[in-house]
């Protein structure tokens, strides 16, 4: 298959984000399948914006683990990720303002300079910001993209500003485009476009669009990234859509509107990330208790605490299996992909209401945030509505209306309020089958063993209808994968790849983690050879999640907890190295000892450094061997320091600067 991925990388500010999605939706519009992953800090401005663009004329699956051509917007971008671009692809920045040093480049690496204040200069002063579109021009002609397509996607982007902005954008583009065509090579992609236009859009978004589907009528949030693009999505559709949209004060103001709307009968949603839920615990616990039907969503990032609010992670698990204390009925669902995430947020509702529930729905930043085009077809306005059992009338002979009637199914009959004869007591504390409490006066075990049966025994019926997992491949492989959420995707890339080395390889992922299917996982389980859990946490959550709901143990873990998430690649090495023995290692690599050096010089430095050379020096007398960090200027290239890092540890031991002769000065 004919692929391509290209990285974009700046600080917050520099406007990576039109330069990204200009290049997807020309893309797109050619017909080529897109995924994308920017990884972003916690500012508004500066850090540093790393953005990919996988594109490939088949489905891809993931952000991938390859680089074809650069675009730096700065300096820190060019130093951090040239030596990324593999043989035969290219490097373009502004040699105006950045400098590309040889050393930087692999091998086969072309470096591609662009004088944007001569590109520009007959089309008058422009902003700095506009040498992205420079770059975008030229990126279209190095990749073999249709510059008629890119002035196209630019007049639709900018038409709310004007044709005379549009015009702008297009020439500034066409300069870039015009520039490297006269002194470049393209890098040799020749595309198949079929032309087939797709939609682009994220999980979140589809997310959105599934509750919209559904009938979502009330949708209460806090701002709270990764899950913060949900409110900004019901904002700006909740007229067109006819939902009520309300922020709070906080994620329990938040949770509570959201149960209390579901009690009152619309289908009612509600989102956040780990810490905010952990503020909605006691409410999904009351609507567990009231027997209420709601939605929740949480979207993992980076813990515990603040944790880092801009990375992704797979370690809520735990939390969401245990959000608000006793037992109570609820569903959780880890959807794996955008158009998955679209379906689960119908399944959502119906599930909630057919068996009077809260359903919480587990996503993370990567599914959440990341965008790729799915098939024009593959999402649904038709989809099926199931409200359950709803009472419409309520005659007088028929006796006292029992909201909680102990019944075959566990699921009592629902009526709206406002229903004539349906008065009843919806009671947090617990109740009999007319809503009366029974801790008033004195308890009673009979009717509390009751109703806790009765409310248990949804979930159980709702198991039922909830598809088993199944295992993907051959069932007698050397090899399984075990998965769940949004490592699906990766793991399939991983799959073919490891097949394609002659391993034989089958994958087994899990989407409904509560109630769990104990017997169907078993029955695939015992008959595979190795299990290996492919998780982005610490612990391996879902494996012991697994172990607790069937007995079984997996063979071995592959974990990865550093914010980013799972490559093809990382899965690939890690299980080659499970099967020759080989005990994985915690040691600093040279790449993250020189990522560790940009953290130190942007921290403590004032980014005016850069690393270039690294060299391991071994310990003396029993001491930790250590990584030497070589750290010059960016103005001149000359030595300041060495940078001491700890191979094991990954402690900075020591900054040890050197005289600048020529300055007169330390650095």
């Amino acid at each position: 298959m004919r692929e391509a991925t290209l990285g974009i990388g700046g600080a917050a500010g520099d406007g990576l984000d039109k330069t990204g999605d200009t290049l997807a939706k020309t893309a797109s519009r050619l017909g080529l399948h897109l995924f994308a992953y920017n990884s972003y800090q916690s500012v508004i401005r500066g850090g540093h914006i790393w953005l990919r663009v996988r594109m490939g004329e088949e489905k891809v699956y993931s952000h991938g683990d390859h680089l074809n051509l650069l675009i730096a917007l700065n300096q820190d971008t060019l130093e951090r990720h040239s030596r990324e671009v593999e043989s035969g692809g290219a490097v373009l920045f502004n040699s105006d303002k950045l400098q590309c040093d040889p050393a930087m480049l692999g091998a086969n690496v072309m470096p591609v300079p662009l004088p944007v204040g001569t590109i520009t200069k007959p089309l008058g002063k422009l902003q700095p910001i506009m040498q992205n579109t420079v770059g975008l021009g030229a990126a279209i002609f190095l990749v073999g993209l249709e510059f008629d397509v890119v002035a196209e996607v630019l007049g639709d982007t900018f038409k709310h500003k004007g044709q005379a902005v549009v015009d702008q954008n297009v020439q500034i583009a066409r300069a870039g485009y015009d520039y490297a065509r006269e002194h470049f090579v393209p890098l040799g992609f020749e595309w198949s476009f079929s032309r087939v236009r797709r939609p682009f859009t994220t999980g979140n978004e589809a997310m959105s669009l599934g509750a919209a589907a559904a009938g979502c009528k009330f949708y209460s949030a806090y701002p709270m990234t990764p899950a913060s693009s949900i409110l900004h999505w019901m904002v700006a559709h909740a007229d067109r859509c006819g939902i009520v949209v309300k922020q709070c004060e906080d994620e329990i103001a938040v949770a509570n509107m959201a149960v209390g709307a579901g009690l009152a009968g619309v289908r009612a949603m509600c989102g956040t990330s780990g810490g905010g839920f952990a503020l909605m615990t006691e409410a999904i616990g009351q609507a567990g208790m009231l027997e209420a039907p709601v939605v929740f969503i949480t979207v993992q990032r980076g813990g515990p605490s603040t944790g880092i609010p801009t990375k992704t992670e797979q370690a809520d698990l735990n939390q969401v299996i245990g959000a608000s204390q006793g037992d109570f009925p609820r569903i959780i669902i880890a959807p794996s992909d955008v158009t998955d995430a679209f379906y689960t947020a119908v399944e959502a509702f119906n599930l909630a209401e057919k068996y009077q529930l809260p359903v919480i729905i587990l996503s993370d930043l990567l599914l959440s945030e990341h965008p790729e085009t799915i098939e024009a077809d593959a999402l649904r306005h038709d989809v099926p509505i199931e409200r359950g059992e709803l009472v419409t009338a309520w005659p007088e002979g028929n006796g006292n209306y029992k909201r909680f009637a102990f019944t075959q199914s566990g699921i009592s009959p629902r009526a709206l309020p406002g229903t004539a004869n349906t008065l009843y007591v919806a009671a947090t504390d617990d109740h009999d089958e007319e809503g009366i409490v029974i801790s008033d006066v004195f308890t009673s075990p009979p009717v509390r063993r009751k109703i806790q049966e009765k409310r248990m025994m949804k979930v159980q019926r709702a198991l039922q209808e909830l598809p088993a997992p199944r295992l993907e491949g051959p069932e007698d492989a050397e090899v399984t994968l075990v998965g769940w959420g949004s490592s699906k995707g990766v793991i399939q890339e991983a799959v073919e790849t490891l097949r394609s080395q002659g391993i034989s390889v089958n994958q087994l992922h899990f989407k409904y983690l509560h109630p769990f299917h104990t017997q169907e996982a078993l029955n695939i389980l015992t008959k595979c050879c190795r299990t290996i859990s492919v998780e982005c946490n610490y612990t391996g959550q879902f494996a012991r999640h697994l172990r607790a709901e069937t007995g079984y143990s997996v063979n071995n873990l592959l974990l990865k907890y550093d914010g980013e998430p799972m490559e093809p690649a990382y899965i690939v090495n890690q299980v080659r190295s499970i099967l020759n023995g080989t005990p994985h290692s915690l040691e600093v690599t040279p790449e993250e000892a020189l990522e560790m050096a940009y953290h130190y010089i942007r921290s403590r430095l004032g980014d005016n450094l850069r690393p270039t050379s690294i060299e391991r020096h071994a310990g003396n007398n029993g001491d930790e061997p250590t990584w030497r960090v070589q750290l010059v200027s960016r103005d001149n290239g000359e030595t300041r320091g060495n940078l001491i890092v700890g191979v094991e540890t990954g402690s900075t031991y020591a900054w040890e600067p050197v005289a600048v002769i020529s300055k007169g000065h330390k650095a």
